[in-house]
């Protein structure tokens, strides 16, 4: 009868055998008086552990490697029982399984310090090698079970950025937009001449648009031979003859009504009324 196992703060010694073995049967005491039957087992004991199996279906309920038993006693006050201290793999705690046989307690405590004689004496033989390799493997399907865990969050959290990502790009580029398109430029990188500019709206006579007036900067340019350009309406008043300087004064007022140079000719004809 498998009485159960009980963690316990120490990998061996009497005492710490005894106390898991008094707790253990307070609760079977407590169990019986709920109508609880005490679960019987099969123990198969090789030098590779003792497994502990359900006697109908053979099904292994404890898988204990002998490696990690660390301590193995009956009880000397009462004969029926028999326990050993095994490290669990994946908590890495030491568990005390108690087990209450009515003939055999003595035997199979026996039985498992043979274990231990035969499993070592097979390390002897095998130079350590047999061991450390199934240890070995262990540890490597252990290692592998891990990453397998770790590649499968790790996909997991790929899909979702990605789901993220897509949602993003939705909101951020609404069906039906359209991107303003940046203004095409020639092999000199410059914006192609439009025939329709922000210049003033007023035609000429022959209803085109009159040349853009330059604007006057400032700042003094030069040709290319490092000489200041002429300009005329720049100059003073006093630069000039009074026919001169009124020619030019009517020329500029006519540049500023929109009037045009006819060849060599500065024509001033009056404007169109009906513009």
């Amino acid at each position: 009868q498998f009485l159960g196992s009980t963690e316990v703060e120490q990998p061996k010694g009497t005492e710490v055998v005894r106390d898991a073995v008094r707790k253990l049967k307070f609760a079977r005491h407590i169990k019986k008086s709920e109508g609880q039957k005490t679960p019987k087992v099969e123990l198969q004991i090789s030098i590779y552990g003792v497994k502990i199996l359900d006697p109908k279906t053979k099904e292994v309920q404890h898988n204990c490697q002998l490696h990690r038993i660390s301590f193995c006693a009956d009880d000397k006050t009462d004969k029926r029982i028999f326990t050993f201290i095994c490290k669990d793999s994946e908590s890495n705690k030491h568990l005390c399984y108690v087990f209450d046989s009515e003939k055999c307690a003595e035997e199979i405590t026996l039985t498992i310090g043979q274990a231990f004689d035969l499993a070592y004496r097979k390390f002897l033989e095998s130079g350590g090698k047999d061991v450390e390799t199934r240890k070995q493997i262990a540890g490597l399907q252990k290692r592998i079970q891990e990453l397998e865990t770790e590649n499968t969050e790790l996909k997991n959290k790929v899909q979702d950025l990605e789901n993220q990502l897509r949602i993003t790009q939705v909101h951020a580029s609404p069906a039906g937009s359209v991107t303003p398109k940046s203004p095409s430029t020639d092999i000199f990188d410059m914006v192609p001449f439009s025939p329709i500019s922000p210049q003033s709206s007023t035609p000429t006579r022959n209803g085109t648009q009159p040349p853009p007036v330059p604007s006057r900067s400032t700042e003094i340019k030069r040709d290319l031979f490092g000489a200041e350009p002429f300009d005329p309406f720049s100059c003073g008043a006093g630069d000039f003859p009074p026919d001169i300087q009124s020619k030019l004064d009517e020329m500029q007022e006519g540049f500023k009504m929109g009037l045009t140079l006819e060849g060599t000719v500065f024509s001033l004809d009056p404007l169109d009324s009906r513009c």
